[in-house]
């Protein structure tokens, strides 16, 4: 087998509709590491491979569109982020990225604490064995029968989002004869480079308490005068896909101001300090995300050098990666169904599944990768845009990418790192049915989650 990362130098460009250029690799064929799982690579006849297994032979048995997770580049990367940060910090996984009853179970035996977001990702880390005081809970919106759930299963901390969740809490806690552990998320002003709709630090959004304004020093008041609640620490995120450490140095910096601001009113030290995820990913070539234990010292140096100016004990760091571990773990694979070239502008390549199965593209204008998988080819690079069945003028999968002009109805192209959010986020748009995900480990696969049926349809339509 054989894999290495693009050369450098492009043949040839075009100019994208966003007034961009765009420049095929010098080969095709070959595999960026970036971009693609660990074990991913080409065997000796060209098909793609993961774990051990080509394509064709997983496409045989468990059919496309379907989602191939790479168990060990999965593993791995629970263990890099896990031994980063060290016994001195936590790390929560995002179960939002990608949850299913087998993560949970890696996520424990590598290390991992989980959080939530909702009813139904809590009751799948307890279903599969995550030990309660592992898990966080998370959400703007926390329902009373989940709280009275989260409480009632001893969750290690609750991460309050408003005022009224304050009081809410605590009612429930106080009713459960408990003491819940809490923390206060703020936003702190910072927005991070990304798209708005995932950047989650701003003043103008959905999420937390503001610092401004003295919000956030009025919630704090709350959960430390209310029964029922202990309140730890604060936390903050900042948004998604983000790769410049500027944003997180802003953001510890207003954290630690209002810990001393804590200490000062109330003369309480808290012990707790999450600063979220949002660590970003290689979709592309053009994307260069750090490693984890860069990520550890830079968020490390940051929060140590602002509490000894503080002149307060250095708090207990957490941090919350999911798309940084599951992202690059997974590829979807399709089937080609139609080739459509328009002339003077690209070719649409239309394939077996589409934006029910990756709405990030429609939904953030995210950009992806893709590669021919069932074989390799010498033909010229052509501009292509691959989209999906749906009647949908919007469905597309990867906006602009170079694929060879020999692409036929019938060949399987991959895209790479869809490990994160695309199974989360799947619908049943035009009734489509949603991928399995499939684990690959060592020359073994196995369904995590299987292929819904259009009996499962129809047993949800009781009309």
């Amino acid at each position: 087998m054989s894999r290495s990362a693009h050369p450098a130098g492009p043949r040839h460009a075009d100019v994208m509709s966003d007034g961009h250029y765009l420049a095929p690799a010098d080969d095709l064929n070959v595999l960026d590491e970036k971009v693609w799982s660990r074990t991913v690579a080409r065997d000796e006849h060209g098909a793609l491979t993961v774990g051990g297994l080509t394509v064709s032979h997983l496409a045989e048995e468990f059919g496309t569109p379907a989602y191939f997770l790479d168990e060990t580049d999965f593993r791995s990367r629970c263990r890099a982020w896990a031994d980063a940060f060290g016994p001195g910090a936590d790390v929560f996984y995002a179960g939002k990225a990608f949850l299913s009853r087998a993560v949970v179970r890696w996520l424990k035996e590598e290390g991992l604490n989980l959080d939530v977001c909702s009813g139904g990702e809590l009751a799948t880390a307890l279903d599969a064995g995550m030990p309660a005081e592992r898990i966080a809970f998370h959400g703007n919106n926390k329902t009373v029968e989940e709280i009275e759930r989260a409480v009632a299963a001893g969750v290690g901390r609750i991460v309050l989002d408003s005022f009224q969740e304050i009081v809410r809490v605590a009612h429930v806690a106080q009713g459960l004869g408990k003491r819940q552990r809490v923390q206060i998320r703020v936003t702190v002003g910072v927005e991070a480079h990304t798209h708005e709709f995932i950047a989650t630090a701003h003043e103008d959004q959905k999420f937390g308490i503001a610092l401004a304004g003295g919000q956030a020093a009025e919630a704090v008041r709350r959960a430390l005068t209310l029964d029922g609640l202990e309140l730890v620490g604060i936390h903050s995120h900042i948004g998604s896909q983000i790769f410049d450490m500027a944003g997180f140095e802003v953001s510890a910096r207003r954290v630690v101001q209002l810990l001393a601001e804590v200490r000062d009113e109330h003369g309480v030290e808290l012990p707790e300090i999450d600063l979220g995820g949002g660590l970003g990913i290689a979709y592309t070539s053009e994307d260069d995300p750090r490693e984890p234990h860069e990520i550890a010292k830079s968020l490390g140096d940051i929060v140590t050098r602002e509490c000894e100016a503080a002149g307060l004990a250095t708090p207990r760091i957490s941090v919350e990666p999911g798309r940084a571990i599951v992202g690059p773990t997974a590829f979807t694979l399709y089937e080609v169904g139609t080739v459509k070239p328009l002339e003077g502008l690209r070719t649409y390549v239309s394939v077996d599944g589409g934006m029910s199965d990756n709405i990030r593209t429609a939904l953030y204008d995210a950009e992806y990768s893709v590669a021919l998988a069932s074989r390799t080819s010498d033909a010229e690079p052509m501009l292509v845009r691959v989209v999906g069945k749906h009647c949908e003028s919007g469905d597309i999968v990867v906006k602009d990418a170079f694929l060879p002009a020999d692409l036929a109805p019938g060949d399987l192209i991959a895209v790479p790192a869809t490990g994160a959010y695309c199974r989360s986020m799947a619908s049943n748009y035009n009734h489509a049915l949603r991928p399995p995900v499939v684990a690959v480990r060592d020359g073994e696969a196995r369904v995590i989650v299987r292929r819904e049926t259009e009996e499962d349809l129809l047993r949800l339509d009781v009309g």
